[in-house]
């Protein structure tokens, strides 16, 4: 090889190398995660406090909520009426207990699993417990912070027997 055609191809690699090292997404995903964890801590104080405009800073505009023994909700304002309605009924609690959180390396997008324990009145007035498991996916808005696009829940409980025949 000839020294241009050395100094040629030295020169290309270099380029190539510092090119594919500028492209290189930064791994944030430790720092995503702890943002993610923290907005579930926070949402989790929102519902105690039952401040329904403090829980809906979490959701995305386009978010949607798939919510045991309900048809799925889309949009804010839908999810907003939703949980009015719940946050309003007598003896509501809802703690949150996220298990595991995990951020993709992308940086646009993260999950939550975790359970739920939630307390409310029955038609007597009796408190009646209820517990279940929960995902909920974040996605980073434009403005940098991370917000609630799908919310799914479950309940542990089994179905209530179907009546004899």
């Amino acid at each position: 090889m000839t020294r241009l055609s050395m100094l040629v191809c030295c020169t290309a690699l270099l380029v190539l190398t510092w090119g594919c090292a500028r492209h290189t997404v930064p791994d944030t995903r430790e720092a995503d995660e702890r943002a993610v964890r923290v907005s579930e801590i926070e949402m989790s104080k929102a519902l105690a406090a039952k401040d329904l405009e403090q829980l809906m800073s979490f959701f995305a505009d386009d978010a949607s909520g798939i919510y045991p023994n309900t048809p799925s909700i889309t949009g804010k304002d839908a999810l907003r009426e939703s949980w009015k309605t719940t946050l309003a009924i007598p003896g509501f609690s809802l703690s949150l207990q996220p298990l595991k959180v995990e951020a993709a390396r992308s940086g646009d997008l993260a999950y939550v699993h975790g359970t739920w324990t939630r307390t409310m009145n029955d038609a007597t007035g009796k408190p009646m417990a209820d517990k279940g498991n929960y995902i909920v996916v974040y996605k980073k808005q434009a403005d940098g912070k991370w917000r609630i696009v799908a919310d799914i829940a479950n309940s542990d409980l089994p179905l209530p027997a179907a009546p004899a025949k």
